[in-house]
């Protein structure tokens, strides 16, 4: 028998029950009112024999006959008598009343009651469904049942179902695309092995040359093509800084990049990614400023953290011009540990600040030197350890990052 019929049956039974006691109330007050007026009757009688004795044989004639009428005029109240005046202290009537009503208020109580269990615990249970499938157990099965519920039941069902099957796809088409991603990068590797090493053999062919006599037009163009070698060299070290990026991507995207989480001082965080930018900063007449500010731990991987930093401290760098600085500042509240880093630069342009985190995003005034892969590393890398990031411009000029670690 299915739940929703269990319901009507008890309803139906809890109202048969309420019919019936208040039948039984009303029969007892029938039979009490009619034991007051007979009682009633037999104190008038009395008091009317007692009063009058040659009345007795006139009421005791009157009594057989039963000969008693109402009528709309009573005789009592062209006395000024009415019931209120008759001294009638009898509560019984008031007191079964009062229980009567006691007992059909419990009755109405305890059938909202056991209505209401009924529906708080399909609701705990719809909930309790919910709060499992968002925790990520899956396999949940529901229970089949029919009653008021069932309708919506079966439509969280068929959402779940779908979310699922939707979930699979997407992660499915991310392993295909960290997948793709890593065998770009593999196949990559092997042409600009070889392409370096034959660089670097006419790199040396060429130093050999220059160091023989030689004709000076040979000379000269040996040198010219030394030049171009060195330009090769330079787009064959972005290659492999793009082959190492994309392994980097494909493993984020895979979920297979290892975090060694540990609690790590800020302050050693930004030492560490200023001391290893110091030779490049230097080349381009920057300084960066990182001060010490109190210890301030958070629960990160020390060595990729570093590289998110440096990947903003680089970005704010190419931004600002010689004679300038890179600034950064931390602080800590009960939510999270904030770190800013930023320029003196003229700032994010207003196009560009919607887009500075996706792959391979260039903004026009982008140096030619950078593939576009810096930032949204630095993002994921971020966010893959309960963290934000988020770029804007300060009032006063200037490129600003701003990283928020979740204490958890």
């Amino acid at each position: 028998m299915s739940k929703k019929s269990n319901i009507k049956i008890t309803v139906l039974f809890v109202l048969s029950v309420s019919l019936f006691v208040a039948a039984m109330i009303t029969y007892i007050l029938t039979l009490f009112y009619r034991h007051v007026c007979f009682r009633i009757l037999g104190g008038f009688c009395d008091s009317m024999i007692e009063n009058n004795p040659d009345s007795r044989q006139a009421v005791l004639e009157l009594l057989k006959t039963q000969d008693f009428r109402m009528t709309d005029k009573n005789i009592l109240s062209n006395f000024g008598y009415y019931p209120s005046n008759l001294g009638i202290t009898d509560t019984t009537a008031l007191w079964i009343a009062i229980v009567g009503f006691l007992a059909g208020s419990m009755l109405f109580l305890f059938s909202f009651w056991y209505w209401h269990r009924k529906l708080d615990a399909r609701i705990q249970a719809l909930t309790g469904y919910l709060e499992k499938i968002n925790t990520g157990v899956q396999g949940l099965v529901f229970e089949s049942s029919d009653d008021e519920f069932s309708k919506l039941q079966d439509e969280i069902y068929k959402t779940v179902t779908e979310l699922y099957q939707t979930r699979e796809e997407a992660l499915t088409a991310r392993n295909n695309f960290a997948e793709n991603l890593s065998n770009i990068a593999h196949q990559l590797k092997t042409p600009i092995t070889s392409i370096s090493l034959t660089v670097q053999m006419a790199k040396e062919h060429l130093d050999d040359i220059r160091t023989e006599e030689t004709p000076q037009g040979h000379t000269s163009m040996a040198c010219k093509m030394y030049a171009n070698i060195k330009d090769i060299q330079r787009q064959i070290n972005r290659l492999m800084h793009l082959e190492e990026a994309l392994l980097l991507l494909s493993r984020i995207d895979a979920g297979t990049l290892a975090l060694d989480r540990k609690p790590t001082d800020v302050f050693t965080i930004l030492s560490l990614a200023s001391d290893n930018l110091y030779e490049l900063f230097m080349q381009k007449g920057v300084l960066i400023e990182v001060p010490e500010m109190g210890e301030m731990n958070i629960n990160v991987d020390l060595n990729w953290t570093m590289e998110a930093v440096m990947n903003l401290m680089k970005n704010c760098m190419e931004a600002t011009g010689t004679g300038t600085a890179v600034h950064c500042s931390y602080e800590k509240n009960p939510l999270y540990v904030q770190i800013r880093i930023w320029d003196e630069g003229e700032g994010f342009a207003k196009e560009d600040l919607p887009h500075l985190f996706e792959r391979f995003y260039r903004g026009e005034n982008a140096k030619h030197t950078g593939i576009g892969i810096g930032l949204s590393l630095s993002k994921a890398i971020i966010e893959m350890q309960n963290g934000i990031i988020r770029a804007f411009n300060l009032p006063n000029g200037g490129a600003c990052f701003e990283v928020r670690f979740y204490i958890s």
